[in-house]
C-alpha cells in the first residue's frame, strides 16, 4: 500500500474521497475468508473514522454499516457478475419451468408406451415376474432415455452457449466470458437429466406395472388405461399452466423493453458519432489541454459535412456517472447531490439537448474566465423550486468543501436528459465548462495538476449525413494533431444507446424463446394425449357414426376434451402468472402488474396452439370408417 503512488503514479489513489478503486490481495493458505472479512471491515472503519469525510451526522450514521466484501479473484472484478445476477436468477427459474414442461411431456410419452405394453407386462406377471422387477426394467429404460437426452443436450449446449453469448454481447469480437461449460456444469447438467429421468419415469413405471394379469389380458380392459388417461390429462394441464406463465413473462419483458427503448431521452442520435479518447495517455498535462481541445474542434470543423463538435468527460448512456454534494450559496445545505459533466461549447448541440433557459457554454468560458454552470430542469426543481436559478451560485458540499458554495454561477438550464439509465428518475445534473476547474477550484490543497476532470473522455461529432468509414477519418484527424492521440473506442451514438439495453433485450429474447419452446412442448403433449384418447375411443366413435352422428359432432367431441384441458391450464396459470409478477417487477420498466393486453395475447396464443394441437387428431378420428371402427372393439 505504501508504494501505491510509485507504482501507479496517479494522485487520486490517495484521495480519501475516491470510492471506485478495488483492492486486490493474496491471502495465506488456510485463511478463513469470513474471519478475514470481519477483520478487514474493522480496519476499514478505524481508517474512515478520523477522516473529515465522516465527521457530519449523516456520515457517522453510515459508518457502522460500512463493511468489506471479499470475493474470490479467480473470476475477475465482479462488475459483470453483479450486473447480470438478477437476470441470471430469473433465467434459472425460467429454465426450470421449461424443464418441468419437457419432463411432463416425457412422462406422458412413457405413460402411453407403458399402456401399449400392458399385454406384454401382464404375460410376464402371469408367468411369475415380480412387480418390482418390472418397475426396475421400465425405470431403467427411462433412465437410459434421460441419459441419451442429457448427452445430446450437452452437445447442443456448446452451440447454445455461443448463441447466448452472441445475444448478450453483440458486435464484440472478444467475449468477456468463456462459452465452454465447465466440468462442474457438465456434471450437474448430466446428473440433473438422470434425476429427472428417475423422478418422471417412476410414476409411469409404477402405473404400468400395477396391471392385474387377468384384467389386462382381456381386450376390453379399462381400469389401468383410465388411470393413465387421468394422469396424462393432469400433466397436460400442468404444461398449459406453465406455458401460460412463460408466455406472460415473455410479453411483460417485451413490453418493458419497448417502453424503455421508446422513452423520450431528450437526445438525438441521428448522424452522431462518439470517439472515446485519452489525452492523459497521449502525454498531455492538465495545464496543456485547453489549446488541445480548441485545436480538435477546429480540425474537425474543417471536415466536410461536420456540423457540431463537442468534448466531454463522459457522454450520455455510456454507463458512467460522476457525482457530488451540492450547496447553493446563501442557503441551508439540503444534503442533496447531483451528477456532473464537464463539456465544451458545442456539446449540447452535438448530443441533441436543448437549452430551455439562459445560455449554453461559449468559447469564452475558459480556465481564466469566471466559473459558470448549466443545470438541468430537475436540478433547478430540487434546489430552487419555482424560482429562476439563473444568476445563483453553488458549489460542492460536505466536509472539506466549506466556503466553496459560490464556486459556479448558473447561466443556463437544459432539458432533463436520460444520461445514465432510463431507470434513474429525478436525476439532477449540472454541467461545467471542460477547461474550468470543478467545485474544488478554490481549494489551496487541490491544485490543477491533480484535477483529473480536466481531461476529456469522449468526442461527440454531429454530421449532416452518414459518412462511411468515418472512424478512419476521425483517427487520422486526431493523429494529425498528435500521433499518440488515438481512439480508445468508436461507435455511433445510436450504438452507444442501444448497448445500454443489452441485458433487457437479452432477457426479452430469451423469455420469448423459452415461452415459445414451452408452448410447442405443451402443444405436442396435448396433441399426444388427444390422439391417444381418440384411439381409445375409436369403437365409441364408430358406434356414434353408425347411429348417424355427423362428422362435425365427432370433431367437436374430441376438441371439447382438448380445449377443456387447455382451459384448466389457464385457470391455474392466470393466478400463478399474476402472483409471479411481484418477484420480477423490479426488473421491468414502468410495469408493476400484468396488464390486460399481455394476458389476453398470452391466453389467445395458448388457446390457438391448443386448437391446432387438438384439431389434427379430431379430424383424423372423424374420418374413421364406422365399420372398421366397430371391428376394433
Amino acid at each position: 500500500m505504501n508504494s501505491m503512488d510509485e507504482v501507479i503514479g496517479a494522485p487520486y489513489f490517495t484521495d480519501p474521497d475516491t470510492q471506485w478503486a478495488y483492492i486486490i490481495g493474496r491471502i495465506k493458505p488456510g485463511t478463513s475468508l469470513p474471519a478475514l472479512q470481519a477483520k478487514a471491515s474493522t480496519l476499514l472503519k478505524n481508517e474512515f473514522a478520523p477522516l473529515k469525510t465522516f465527521t457530519d451526522q449523516r456520515a457517522q450514521k453510515a459508518l457502522p454499516r460500512t463493511h468489506v466484501v471479499l470475493t474470490p479473484g479467480g473470476g475477475g472484478i465482479q462488475n459483470m457478475q453483479d450486473g447480470y445476477k438478477d437476470h441470471l436468477k430469473l433465467l434459472q427459474w425460467i429454465t426450470a419451468l421449461v424443464l418441468l414442461v419437457a419432463c411432463a411431456n416425457v412422462a406422458n410419452l412413457l405413460l402411453v408406451r407403458g399402456m401399449s405394453r400392458r399385454a406384454e407386462l401382464s404375460i410376464r406377471a402371469a408367468l411369475g415376474a415380480q412387480r418390482g422387477r418390472i418397475v426396475r426394467q421400465l425405470l431403467t429404460e427411462s433412465i437410459l432415455l434421460a441419459g441419451m437426452g442429457g448427452l445430446l443436450g450437452l452437445a447442443l449446449s456448446f452451440l447454445g452457449a455461443h448463441a447466448l453469448l452472441a445475444l448478450a454481447f453483440p458486435n464484440q469480437h472478444d467475449m468477456p466470458v468463456t462459452a465452454s461449460p465447465s466440468p462442474l456444469v457438465i456434471g450437474f447438467a448430466f446428473a440433473l437429466s438422470l434425476v429427472t429421468g428417475i423422478l418422471f419415469g417412476l410414476a409411469p413405471a409404477l402405473m404400468a406395472a400395477r396391471t392385474q394379469p387377468a384384467e389386462a389380458l382381456r381386450s376390453n380392459a379399462r381400469t389401468t388405461a383410465h388411470g393413465a388417461s387421468w394422469m396424462q390429462r393432469v400433466l397436460v394441464v400442468l404444461q398449459a399452466a406453465l406455458s401460460l406463465v412463460l408466455l406472460v413473462a415473455a410479453g411483460l419483458f417485451a413490453e418493458s423493453l419497448n417502453k424503455a427503448e421508446n422513452v423520450d431521452m431528450k437526445l438525438d442520435a441521428t448522424n452522431r458519432y462518439i470517439a472515446h479518447i485519452n489525452p492523459q495517455a497521449a502525454g498531455y498535462k492538465n495545464t496543456e489541454v485547453e489549446p488541445l481541445y480548441q485545436t480538435i474542434v477546429d480540425r474537425f470543423h474543417a471536415i466536410p459535412s461536420v456540423l457540431k463538435v463537442g468534448l466531454a468527460t463522459y457522454t450520455p448512456m455510456e454507463d458512467n456517472n460522476w457525482g457530488s454534494g451540492v450547496k447553493v450559496q446563501g442557503e441551508p445545505d439540503l444534503n442533496k447531490g447531483a451528477s456532473w459533466v464537464k463539456a465544451t461549447s458545442e456539446y449540447f448541440d452535438s448530443v441533441g439537448t436543448h437549452v430551455v433557459m439562459g445560455r449554453a457554454f461559449t468559447r469564452q468560458d475558459t480556465l481564466n474566465a469566471p466559473p459558470v454552470a448549466v443545470v438541468n430542469r430537475e436540478f433547478a426543481k430540487q434546489f430552487f423550486g419555482n424560482r429562476n436559478p439563473i444568476g445563483h451560485r453553488f458549489g460542492f458540499s460536505g466536509p472539506g468543501h466549506a466556503g466553496m458554495d459560490g464556486a459556479h454561477e448558473i447561466v443556463g438550464v437544459v432539458e432533463d436528459t436520460t444520461y445514465t439509465s432510463v431507470y434513474w428518475r429525478n436525476h439532477a445534473m449540472y454541467f461545467l465548462p471542460l477547461t474550468q476547474r470543478a467545485g474544488s477550484a478554490n481549494d489551496p490543497n487541490f491544485s490543477i495538476d491533480k484535477d483529473q476532470s480536466m481531461y476529456a473522455g469522449a468526442l461527440v461529432i454531429q454530421t449532416s449525413r452518414p459518412i462511411p468509414g468515418f472512424e478512419k477519418i476521425v483517427s487520422s484527424t486526431l493523429a494529425s494533431i498528435n500521433p499518440n492521440l488515438t481512439i480508445v473506442k468508436f461507435q455511433t451514438f445510436q450504438q452507444q444507446i442501444d448497448d445500454r439495453f443489452i441485458e433487457e433485450r437479452l432477457i426479452a429474447r430469451l423469455t420469448s424463446l423459452f415461452g415459445l419452446l414451452a408452448l410447442v412442448l405443451a402443444a405436442i403433449g396435448l396433441y399426444g394425449v388427444t390422439a391417444y384418447t381418440a384411439v381409445r375411443r375409436t369403437p365409441e366413435i364408430g358406434v356414434r357414426m353408425a347411429l348417424g352422428a355427423a362428422r362435425s359432432r365427432v370433431i367437436a367431441m374430441i376438441m371439447r376434451g382438448a380445449m377443456l384441458q387447455a382451459a384448466a391450464g389457464l385457470a391455474i396459470g392466470v393466478p400463478v402468472a399474476v402472483f409471479c409478477v411481484r418477484y420480477v417487477k423490479s426488473q421491468l420498466f414502468e410495469i408493476t402488474s400484468v396488464n390486460v393486453p399481455v394476458m389476453a395475447v398470452a391466453i389467445g396464443v395458448l388457446l390457438l396452439a391448443a386448437a391446432i394441437a387438438g384439431i389434427i387428431p379430431a379430424r383424423r378420428a372423424a374420418s374413421i370408417d364406422p365399420v372398421q371402427a366397430l371391428r376394433i372393439e
